[in-house]
């Protein structure tokens, strides 16, 4: 390299490997949903009557609605959220991890990981995502994070932004569950 070669990589700060931090985000996202897919009907049909049994405060709309989503159902909702996490791992391979739409979604990754966990300490039990979360989900975001920092890159995180991150996971999921159910519905319309 030559010293302007040098002078320019230096003005936007230490390089980063945007494919490993970007696209890794999806990739991790992928292993963690595939265990979750592969889960979530037979948890549905077999666990949800012992947690309503045991949470009787718990609304019955919420029993029912984990009740009511199939697998088929399910596997639509996993692949429209698949497009937001897809969308949000080229903005951050576009944008060498800055991308704020990036790094929303890689915090409401790893904190969403750790709903996993509290989800299966509440209910005393496995719950779809839980195994893939300490393994991978929240251990990936914190090396992406690493990576970003290091980089110079990391947007300050403040107590917002937990709030942004997790207002974002689950707003995705809410919308990717409600395309899920209408696809499913005008498919089964006469």
């Amino acid at each position: 390299m030559n010293a302007n070669t040098n002078a320019n990589a230096d003005d936007s700060g230490p390089s980063i490997s945007p494919s490993a931090v970007s696209l890794g985000l999806l990739a991790a996202w992928t292993v963690h949903d595939l265990e979750e897919v592969a889960t979530m009907a037979r948890w549905s049909r077999t666990r949800v009557p012992a947690l309503r049994e045991r949470h009787p405060g718990v609304p019955d709309r919420v029993w029912r609605s984990l009740e009511a989503v199939g697998g088929r159902e399910f596997a639509t909702a996993v692949a429209v959220m698949g497009l937001v996490v897809a969308a949000a791992s080229a903005d951050g391979y576009r944008t060498g991890g800055r991308s704020a739409f990036y790094q929303a979604s890689l915090n409401g990754f790893g904190l969403h990981g750790l709903v996993h966990v509290a989800q299966a300490v509440a209910t005393r039990g496995y719950t779809p995502g839980v195994v893939t979360s300490p393994l991978l989900v929240v251990p990936f975001t914190l090396w992406a994070r690493g990576r970003l920092r290091r980089a110079g890159v990391l947007r300050p995180t403040r107590a917002r932004d937990i709030v942004s991150g997790l207002a974002l996971a689950g707003a995705a999921t809410a919308v990717s569950h409600a395309v899920a159910r209408r696809i499913h519905r005008a498919a089964s319309a006469p």
